[in-house]
């Protein structure tokens, strides 16, 4: 049987970024706003840890083939939100694509969009082409298509390009659902997100619990709570780790209540 690989944390200093990391990693004296877990090779799924103390640009993502063959469909899990936090998906209203191009050049799209207070345990699935932002007080687990293709439309007048005439033209101008509904999978497993490109179970394990496992492409376990063993390695609270595609799968055995996000790519 092929072991788990455990996925190497790569921590990105962000001007929204956070200094408190606790318990995900250490405590950071620069801040830090992402954690991209990467393999030895590309794999077509990326996790991002990410930490916001401020705003994050409105942006949008273009899909497979518009800006490179693979797009950047992704989702969100909150893991921590200070009381009051938002995010961003969709707009309030449906609007036209003349207003979004005002809008960007005034600021006022910024005031145009869905903002949701959310809570832990929470996952929004952001498809390309949905306009969208993270707010302050947040860490949540991004899983994505591993693409880091972003168009921004508004960034609080801060100095970073935007590029608006490759944003406007692909933006969903409609509503967006708001928080998915997770739906029974198995005796541990509930579904949260089922895409083309990728899809996500919550798995709960209860002390002394195991779980098997099948074989799935690209497939990616992320501890989000407690600890024990995949195979025989020991895993804890924000490790990501890559299963073997193929052939015997190692068990996933909890020693302490623990939640993960199992993802894959159908």
């Amino acid at each position: 049987m092929t072991q788990a690989i455990r996925l190497t944390p790569s921590l990105r200093e962000k001007i929204w970024g956070k200094t408190r990391l606790e318990p995900w990693f250490r405590d950071s004296a620069s801040p830090i706003g992402e954690a991209w877990f990467l393999a030895e090779r590309e794999l077509p799924l990326l996790v991002k840890l990410i930490f916001t103390s401020d705003r994050l640009s409105v942006q949008v993502h273009p899909d497979d083939g518009e800006d490179g063959p693979r797009g950047k469909t992704e989702m969100w899990h909150i893991l921590e939100a200070e009381p009051g936090a938002t995010i961003a998906v969709g707009f309030r209203e449906p609007i036209t694509r003349t207003r979004l191009l005002e809008a960007t050049r005034s600021g006022e799209v910024e005031h145009l969009l869905n903002w949701i207070e959310v809570k832990p345990g929470e996952t929004y699935f952001t498809p390309a082409h949905t306009v969208h932002a993270i707010g302050a007080g947040i860490v949540l687990c991004e899983i994505q298509q591993n693409s880091d293709v972003t168009y921004r439309l508004w960034d609080y007048g801060r100095p970073r390009p935007i590029h608006v005439d490759k944003a406007v033209p692909i933006a969903d101008l409609g509503l967006h659902p708001g928080a998915a509904r997770p739906v029974r999978a198995g005796e541990h497993r509930e579904k949260l997100v089922h895409a083309r490109q990728f899809v996500t179970e919550l798995v709960r394990l209860g002390a002394g619990e195991a779980e098997m496992p099948e074989a799935r492409g690209c497939q990616l376990w992320i501890a989000i709570e407690g600890s024990g063993t995949i195979g025989s390695e020991a895993y804890r609270r924000g490790d990501v780790w890559l299963l073997p595609e193929t052939g015997g799968q190692p068990d996933v055995k909890a020693s302490e209540p623990s939640r993960f996000l199992r993802t894959w790519a159908p």
